[in-house]
Order: C-alpha cells, then sequence, then structure tokens
C-alpha cells in the first residue's frame, strides 16, 4: 500500500525520509493533498495496491474522488497524525508516534466476523400519553405504520379523527430488539377500542368526567351510574363485567414517552427509544431504522471452559454483572450463560472481565488487536522513541475528546497537546481489551498504558476497568517495576481537556529493558502466560516468591485447603472448570495446578465441608506449573477383600454420623466398610437378608 503524508498547508513538521525509512517507502511529502495536491492521491489509487491517507479530515472528499474517478477500486485507509502528534507542542518530535501509526494501517484486514441481521418494516409502537404519541407520530411521518399505545389522554389536545390503530392497558412489558419487539399488556378496562366508534357519547353522558378523550374510564372516578353503557347503544363497546384479557403484538420498532422508560440498563434494545418529546437528534437516526441490518457477531463463546456454573452452583458471574445491555444471561441448570447476540452492543466488557477467555472478543481477534499492540510498540521503538505509552480510546467519544486536544494545542498557548511519546489507539470500544493484553503491551516494550472513558461508557464499565486495572498494576509492582503503569482518564467533555492534557504530561513508568518478541494468542490464559514470562524474565529485581493480589477481578491464584475440615470427597474436582483441582486415581489425594486456577470459586461453593479458600496471587516459582498434592489422607482398606475404596477420615465420619441410625445396625453398619462389590456380594450371601425370589 502506497503512503501519502501531508503536513496540512506546513503547520507540521514532517520528515518524510526518516518516516520513509521505518516503513520501507520512498514518501513525498504534501502540504495541500486535499486540494490543489489531489491528484497525488487520484494517482496513488491507480497503483492497485491500496492508499494510506494520513489525513481524517478530509475522508469523506477523498472517498468521492476515488468514487468518481475510473480506477479499480482498492482499500482506503485513513490515519490521523495531526491532532495525535502534529499539532502537539512537541510535534517536531511525534516523527516515531506518526511512523508506528502509519505502519499500524499497513497491517492486513482482519478476518471477516460472523454477523447478525435485522429485518424491520417499520411497524412503530409509540407508547405515551394520547396528545404526546400523537405529536410524535406527526414527525416520524407516513414512511412507517404507526401503532400508539395510550397511556392517558394528556394535557394537550387529542384529534378526533383516528388516524392510527390505539391500543390501552397496564400491566405494559416489552422484549425483543430491532424488528422483534413483542409488547404484552392486559386489557382490563370496560370500553374496548376496536369497537369504540369515538362518537364521544359516553364522554357527554358521564356525570363524574371519568372518560377522557383516550376512552378509557377512569375506574378511581367512576361511580358506576352506567349512564355511559347506555348511551354507547348499539356499538356495544362499554361492558363492566368483562373479564381482564392478555394482549400481545409484534413490532419493528418502540418509541416510550412514558416518565419511566421500558429497560433500565445502560444500553436498551436496538430499535427502541426512550424519547423526551423535544430533542431531535436521537429521533432522526432512531427514524431511519427502517429495512436489513447487520452488525458484527462481537464474542464468542465456549462452554466447556465457563467457569459460570457446574451442578447448578453459580462460580463466576463477572459477565452478567459488567454487561451493560443485559444481553448475557445465566443458565445453571445448563452449566453456561447464553449471550444474544442481537442485544450485545460490542463492548467487550464481558470478555476482559472472563477470567477463562471462555468469551472472546472478535472485532477483532485478540490475535490481531495483539498484532497492532505489538506492530506500533516495536515501529515506535525502532524509529527511535524512547518510554511509550498507550492511549486506548473508543472510535467515537474517545476519538471526538482527541481531536478536540489536538485543535486546542494549536490554538491554546497553555494546552500542549498529546505527548510525542503517547501513542493514541482507538478501540472498538476502551473496554475490549483486558490484562493479557495490557501486560502484553508492557512486555513489547511500553511505559504505560492509559484507557480514556466518557460518559457513553456504562459506570459498571469504570469499576471492570479498575480492578482490572488493580491486578495488573500489583503484578508490575510485586516485579519491581514500581509504579503509575496503568490509569484511566475520564473525560466528560470540554471542561475537561485541560485536566486531559496536564495527565498526558506524566513522568514515564519503569518498563521492560528488551522487548518481547512473542504473539497474542487467541487464548486469552495463552497471552497472559506469555505476557507473565516475558514480564519476569526482565524484572528490574528478583521478586518475592509470590506476590499477593486484588481479590476482585484476579484470575491468578491458589486454593488454601484446611486440612481438617477436607475429607477427600473430591467434589471440587469434578467442579473445576480449568483442571486446576485433580485427583490420584492410585491414592486418596488432591493435587493443584495454579497455573490453571481462574479464581473463580466453583470449588469454594461447592465444597460440603467449607475447606476450600482463595488466595489471589502470582506465585513466581517454577512449582506455579506443576501438580502439587495438596491435601492427602490414608486410604481405607474393604474389610472384605482389603481393596481401598475410600479414605479413613471420610468412612470414619461417615460412619460416626450413621451409627445411631436405624437402618444401620449390626450387619449394614459393616457393610459400610466394604467397597462396593464386597458389599452387594455380602448382601446376596447372607442369610438374614429377604431375598425376592422368597416373597
Amino acid at each position: 500500500m502506497k503512503t501519502l503524508i501531508c503536513n496540512c498547508n506546513k503547520t507540521m513538521a514532517l520528515d518524510p525520509r526518516a518516516i520513509g525509512a521505518v516503513l520501507n517507502e520512498k514518501l513525498v511529502l504534501h502540504s495541500s493533498l486535499c486540494r490543489r495536491e489531489a491528484g497525488s492521491f487520484l494517482q496513488a489509487l491507480q497503483t492497485g495496491d491500496g492508499v494510506v491517507v494520513a489525513c481524517t479530515q478530509e475522508k469523506r472528499l477523498f472517498g468521492e474522488l476515488a468514487q468518481q474517478a475510473n480506477v479499480p477500486e482498492v482499500p482506503i485507509r485513513f490515519v490521523n497524525i495531526r491532532e495525535t502528534g502534529g499539532w502537539s507542542k512537541d510535534g517536531d518530535k511525534a516523527g516515531a508516534k506518526i511512523a508506528a501509526l502509519l505502519a499500524v494501517a499497513h497491517l492486513p484486514d482482519p478476518d471477516p466476523v460472523p454477523t447478525v441481521s435485522f429485518n424491520s418494516q417499520g411497524r412503530v409502537l409509540i407508547i405515551g400519553k394520547a396528545d404526546a404519541a400523537e405529536q410524535a407520530a406527526a414527525l416520524l411521518g407516513d414512511d412507517v405504520e404507526i401503532t400508539v399505545f395510550s397511556t392517558g389522554t394528556g394535557d394537550g389536545d387529542v384529534l378526533q379523527e383516528r388516524r392510527y390503530p390505539v391500543l390501552s392497558g397496564d400491566s405494559v412489558r416489552i422484549t425483543g430488539w430491532l424488528g422483534a419487539f413483542t409488547v404484552s399488556w392486559t386489557r382490563n378496562n370496560p370500553i374496548d377500542l376496536d369497537l369504540c366508534t369515538r362518537c364521544n357519547a359516553c364522554l357527554a353522558a358521564c356525570p363524574e368526567g371519568a372518560i377522557g378523550l383516550d376512552y378509557q374510564i377512569d375506574m378511581n372516578l367512576c361511580r358506576s351510574h352506567r349512564a355511559c353503557v347506555t348511551a354507547c347503544g348499539a356499538a356495544g363497546a362499554i361492558d363492566f363485567n368483562r373479564e381482564p384479557t392478555s394482549a400481545s403484538e409484534e413490532f419493528d420498532m418502540v418509541l416510550d414517552l412514558r416518565a419511566r422508560p421500558a429497560f433500565s440498563q445502560h444500553a436498551p434494545p436496538q430499535g427502541y427509544l426512550h424519547w423526551n418529546g423535544r430533542d431531535l437528534q436521537p429521533l432522526l437516526p432512531w427514524r431511519a431504522l427502517v429495512g436489513t441490518f447487520e452488525k458484527p457477531q462481537f464474542v464468542a463463546y465456549r462452554q466447556k471452559i465457563c467457569a459460570h456454573s457446574r451442578n447448578e452452583r453459580i462460580g463466576c458471574n463477572a459477565c452478567v454483572d459488567v454487561c451493560s445491555a443485559s444481553a448475557i444471561r445465566s443458565e445453571p441448570a445448563r452449566q453456561r450463560i447464553v449471550v444474544d447476540p442481537h442485544l450485545c452492543v460490542g463492548c467487550g466488557a464481558c470478555s476482559t472481565v472472563c477470567p477463562t477467555g471462555a468469551l472472546t472478543f472478535m472485532y477483532p481477534r485478540p490475535v490481531d488487536q495483539g498484532q497492532r499492540f505489538k506492530t506500533v510498540l516495536s515501529t515506535f521503538l525502532r524509529s527511535g522513541g524512547k518510554q511509550p505509552a498507550l492511549l486506548l480510546h473508543n472510535q467515537q467519544g474517545g476519538s471526538r475528546m482527541l481531536d478536540d486536544l489536538g485543535r486546542a494545542a494549536r490554538l491554546d498557548p497553555d494546552i500542549r497537546g498529546i505527548p510525542a511519546r503517547v501513542i493514541p489507539l482507538s478501540l472498538w470500544h476502551d473496554l475490549s481489551v483486558g490484562v493479557e493484553l495490557w501486560l502484553s503491551a508492557f512486555a513489547y516494550g511500553a511505559s504505560q498504558v492509559w484507557l480514556l472513558t466518557t460518559d457513553e461508557d456504562a459506570p459498571q464499565y469504570r469499576d471492570a476497568l479498575e480492578q482490572q486495572i488493580a491486578v495488573a498494576q500489583a503484578i508490575l509492582t510485586g516485579l519491581g517495576y514500581g509504579a503509575g503503569h496503568l490509569r484511566l482518564l475520564h473525560v466528560r467533555d470540554a471542561r475537561d481537556l485541560a485536566q486531559l492534557d496536564q495527565d498526558l504530561q506524566a513522568r514515564p513508568a519503569t518498563g521492560v529493558s528488551r522487548a518481547g518478541g512473542f504473539a497474542a494468542q487467541a487464548d486469552k490464559r495463552a497471552t497472559l502466560e506469555l505476557a507473565l514470562a516475558h514480564l519476569i524474565e526482565q524484572a528490574p529485581q528478583h521478586p518475592a516468591q509470590a506476590i499477593a493480589l486484588p481479590v476482585k477481578g484476579s484470575p491468578l491464584g491458589a486454593v488454601q485447603v484446611d486440612k481438617d475440615a477436607c475429607t477427600l470427597c473430591l467434589s471440587c474436582v469434578g467442579a473445576c472448570p480449568a483442571s486446576a483441582l485433580q485427583d490420584n486415581p492410585q491414592t486418596p489425594e488432591l493435587r493443584f495446578i495454579e497455573k490453571n486456577c481462574v479464581q473463580c470459586g466453583l470449588c469454594v461453593t461447592t465444597c460440603p465441608e467449607n475447606a476450600l479458600t482463595l488466595v489471589p496471587r502470582l506465585d513466581l516459582s517454577a512449582q506455579r506449573h506443576e501438580s502439587v498434592v495438596i491435601n492427602a489422607m490414608q486410604p481405607y482398606a474393604c474389610i472384605r477383600c482389603n481393596k481401598p475404596f475410600g479414605t479413613l477420615k471420610a468412612i470414619e465420619a461417615m460412619l460416626g454420623k450413621l451409627s445411631g441410625h436405624s437402618m444401620f445396625q449390626g450387619a449394614a453398619l459393616e457393610r459400610l466398610k466394604m467397597c462396593g462389590d464386597c458389599r452387594v456380594i455380602d448382601m446376596h450371601t447372607s442369610n438374614n437378608e429377604i431375598r425376592i425370589t422368597d416373597l
């Protein structure tokens, strides 16, 4: 791919030779690529290899030029080097960063991911007061099929003309998503709106004024004169003896005008809009949701390694708790969670907090994201950059904030802008990468990793990030790298730009002396182990035997056994989803491989003796990778054949509990001391037992 760089009318200090040397490409420096030098862009398109344009401001213009040009269609990628570096106060030192950002743009496109389809035919339900609903319907126009669900008359005028089907009732429940909403409610009003002709005879006849222009009776005002029934006459729309009935209908889109929304989660389903009736900005894009749409299936799920539940006991619930769209539900009876791809908004929070990697963010895949991290950092260091800091941000609000900061640095003498060593890297969402890729970034040579969040993010997102940051920082501090490697930077709007500018000027933290060469893996735990191995190898000082980690959010740790309470029933072994706890078929032993432990807690909730405790930590000894005996007991031998079939402690505990039971006296109690085979033989050979053939 050919690279085109422009100094934007000589407002940036760019060195085409230095940047081109890193990219292994001869670059030409342009000053007005979007205007008088646009021919260079068209000429580059004719190579057919694709083009990287170091400008995002004129992305639309370049796209139009490409469409108008009679050249083969080629990929065009746009990179912002102006606001992210060239316009900062140390823009003359930003060459390494600019080369790194351009190098990332040259990476091949990730493999496509499966998609989820939405089919909306424009069946719209507007729910709210009748007057407000009719006003909203008028704004939507005739391009959609509107139904009104009236929750009362409201304070405004209501049209006499029946322009739209009108529904009414109580206990309204809305489920689904764009193109597949199900609205259910209870019909419990004496007036049947399907039969009502809106003749207004009932309104004129009612002495209490209990009937409004929504043609529903307010039962709190009604005094049972039944004058309305007489006035309704032949229409027969009013029946006070009608039993409440359940009803439901399907809609493609829902416009909710009520004070309280139908969905309490941060990210409601696509196609649902809780509207205040005034601000048109959210209404316009919502109105356009008619047709067939696709979105990526953002996460992949592997039930086999999921630590959510075993035997209907809950272990890890992190993904369910963090999901802002209520797209993940628990199914403990089937030992799994279920991700609804139609509700998923693609934040990636579930994959970030998942300790096993059962949930994997796929847009892009971990291998591709790791390659971006490695490429941007290795290119920066190869270009002569020192102590790089990665600034991870989302493609929407985060990018806008950094653009604003870059422009402010150009115009405001007190704003320095993004420093030359700070490399902004956009993500689909700032929560889509977690501790394994953060630590990989440090292993690749990053001095710091900062995460930029905005008010677009759900509150639980920031809590989850803080927990993961605490875990990663505890590891780095314990290895002797010091503090200050990870930080959450929250920006609301332009009011916080000055503080953001100040935060970005922070001093570098201690990094590795030699960058790692490993590649990120598809498996989360494999990537984590590779990053840890390199960070431990490069540790500035000889670390302690084990590093204590925070209780919340740690994917690493050990299990402590209370040997006095444990009976070696091995129920924990069956519950462990990561094979961290294992038995020994030859002798009563409980073995543990600490590297496999994900701290899900399933063993703790499963243990009938409450003998297990989680110990979040990073063991730095070689023993962490080995199978270690954490409890062992003397086997109990069968009193008949002498074959071991249990532990002495477990059998003695069972005998002690059952010795007083009427069903376990004499020979029956002795059989508890036998193995399964001998127990059956003894029952069939004993002269004191009644046989079925004797009945």
